[in-house]
């Protein structure tokens, strides 16, 4: 994700973690927890504007994360290599399943620049209008307002606690100016802070923030990292179509072999997927002996 904004950051410097009293601050009150959690989003946009951070790819997996966290609080017991082969191997028309179903909301609600259209495609099940309505949300702090609407989409769904946390996470990306959703409270908020309403659940949706904002820091070192090696062994891959396939593992959770067949052979997007293994760069995530996916 870039933001709207024309800044940019070199990817020279390290990235720096969350400083310790942002994640130690103290946050018993609504006013402390706002000033807390501000200086975790201020601290996470510039990360976000480093050049060297496939941002898509931190959108995948921290969609991820936040839909194996809804499954857990719909009671599922599915965790995220389940939710994986339901997203890449499910077949044209065939059901996801609920967890899977769950997991293809935040897969679409973060794949494109965000609109009612976009978060429509995703939570068809809600009309136009209702989504348009709840993000229209008015003046206000960025969490203030995701609070909001979390608030008022569960008073109408009171069991779409994902469908929910996915409209509160685009009001707060529309609030900071980013043009993605890029999953946050879902990823650190729990399962009893859903039953809250009012300055309660404002205040759990301050430590969200700020828990999942300290976790989104090393998830970014790592895939900086990762895609700093893939992009260098980049020029020795000889396959047809190599340039176009790195870019979907720079931008993707997981990548089936059978994804980079519009660009290759299948033996060829096997032996291309087993190649970035070989030189160190991809991991294969199923531990499977078929039906495998590969991602950084």
């Amino acid at each position: 994700m870039r933001t709207r904004q024309s800044e940019s950051i070199t990817s020279e410097a390290s990235l720096p973690i969350v400083p310790g009293w942002i994640q130690k601050g103290d946050k018993d009150t609504i006013e402390d927890a706002a000033f807390i959690s501000g200086a975790a989003l201020a601290h996470l946009h510039g990360v976000l504007l480093r050049n060297d951070l496939p941002v898509p790819l931190l959108r995948a997996r921290l969609a991820l994360n936040a839909a194996t966290a809804c499954v857990g609080f719909a009671g599922r017991p599915e965790q995220a290599g389940d939710l994986r082969d339901a997203l890449h191997l499910t077949r044209p028309g065939d059901l996801p399943g609920p967890a899977g179903a769950i997991y293809q909301s935040w897969h679409h609600a973060i794949e494109r620049p965000i609109s009612t259209k976009a978060l429509h495609r995703a939570l068809p099940f809600l009309s136009a209008d209702q989504i348009a309505f709840w993000l229209d949300a008015g003046p206000g702090s960025p969490v203030a307002l995701a609070a909001q609407v979390l608030e008022a989409v569960q008073a109408e769904h009171p069991r779409r606690e994902g469908s929910a946390l996915i409209l509160a996470d685009a009001a707060l990306a529309l609030a900071l100016g980013w043009d993605h959703v890029l999953p946050i409270l879902a990823n650190g908020i729990r399962r009893q802070d859903l039953k809250l309403t009012g300055d309660d659940l404002r205040l759990a949706c301050h430590r969200a923030v700020v828990t999942a904002i300290a976790s989104v820091m090393p998830l970014a070192t790592t895939l900086i990292r990762r895609a700093s090696r893939l992009r260098d062994v980049t020029p020795k891959l000889r396959a047809k179509g190599a340039a176009k396939a790195v870019t979907m593992f720079l931008t993707q959770d997981a990548v089936a072999p059978t994804d980079l067949t519009m660009l290759m052979s299948d033996r060829a997007a096997r032996r291309f997927c087993d190649r970035l293994i070989e030189l160190g760069v991809a991991r294969e995530l199923t531990g499977r002996d078929s039906f495998r996916l590969y991602g950084l």
